[in-house]
C-alpha cells in the first residue's frame, strides 16, 4: 500500500498560565485506500489530532508528512495551498454557506483552487451531487434541505478538488440513524470503490466498525492503533 500521511512524535501544547497538552508524542502512518476511525472519550484529543493531521493546526513538536512532503516547516500560505489541493473536510455541522445554492457551495473550493474553468467547475459539481443523489437539489439553499442532505452536500464539497484524503470530524454526530447509515455507506464506498482515504473522528461504534482500522486516543496519547476487530 502507498503511504499518504505520516505523523512522527507529534505534540501539541497550548501555552499560558496553565499549559495544556492536547496531543502527546503521537506517531502514525495512513495508507491510500484506508478507512480509519479515531475513537476515545470526550476531551481525549481526537479532534485535536484530526486538526493536526488535516493541517488546520500545527504541532508544537514533531513532523507531519503529506504525500511525501514534510509540511510542518511550510509557510501559512503554502500550508493553505496544500490543504486546498490534497485534503477534503466534513464536519459534524456542515458549515455550508446559507446564502449560496447547493451547487455554488460545491463549486467554491474549485473556484478557490483555480484549476478549472467555471464551466468545468459547474459540470464537476453537478456530477458529484448527482452521484450522491442530489441531482435534483442543485438550486436549493442549504436551509431548504434535511440534515442528511446537507451532510451529503458537505461530502460533495469535500470531493470538489479530488483530494488525497477526506478528514471527517463526527460526520454523523448530528444525524438520525437513517441519515447516519447513509453517510457511513457513502464514506465506505469512497474508500472501497474509489480508493479514497478517509480519516474520521467518531463516537459511533457502528461507524467505527465500517472502517478498516481503529485508533484509540486517551488523554492526548494514542493507546491502540490496529485493524478493525472482527
Amino acid at each position: 500500500m502507498t503511504e499518504v500521511l505520516r505523523a512522527e512524535h507529534v505534540t501539541r501544547e497550548l501555552t499560558g498560565e496553565v499549559p495544556v497538552t492536547l496531543i502527546r508524542d503521537a506517531s502514525l502512518a495512513i495508507n491510500r485506500g484506508e478507512f480509519v476511525s479515531i475513537m476515545g472519550p470526550s476531551g481525549s484529543g481526537k479532534s485535536s489530532l484530526l486538526y493536526l493531521l488535516g493541517l488546520l493546526d500545527m504541532p508544537t513538536a514533531g513532523t507531519i508528512t503529506l504525500d511525501g512532503r514534510e509540511v510542518t516547516t511550510l509557510t501559512e500560505r503554502e500550508i493553505a495551498r496544500v490543504r486546498l489541493e490534497k485534503l477534503g473536510f466534513v464536519f459534524q455541522f456542515h458549515f455550508l454557506l446559507v446564502e449560496f445554492t447547493v451547487l455554488d457551495n460545491v463549486m467554491l473550493p474549485m473556484a478557490k483552487l483555480g484549476r478549472l474553468t467555471e464551466k468545468d467547475q459547474r459540470e464537476r459539481a453537478e456530477m458529484l451531487l448527482a452521484d450522491l443523489g442530489l441531482g435534483d437539489q442543485l438550486r436549493k439553499r442549504p436551509d431548504q434541505l434535511s440534515g442528511g442532505q446537507r451532510q451529503r452536500v458537505a461530502i460533495a464539497r469535500s470531493l470538489a478538488n479530488d483530494p488525497l484524503i477526506i478528514l471527517a470530524d463526527e460526520p454523523t454526530g448530528n444525524l438520525d440513524s437513517k441519515a447516519s447509515a447513509n453517510v457511513r455507506e457513502i464514506l465506505s464506498e469512497l474508500v472501497h470503490v474509489r480508493n479514497k482515504t478517509v480519516l474520521a473522528v467518531t463516537h459511533d461504534p457502528d461507524f467505527a466498525r465500517a472502517g478498516d482500522r481503529q485508533i484509540h486516543i486517551v488523554d492526548g496519547r494514542i493507546e491502540t492503533d490496529g485493524l478493525r476487530p472482527d
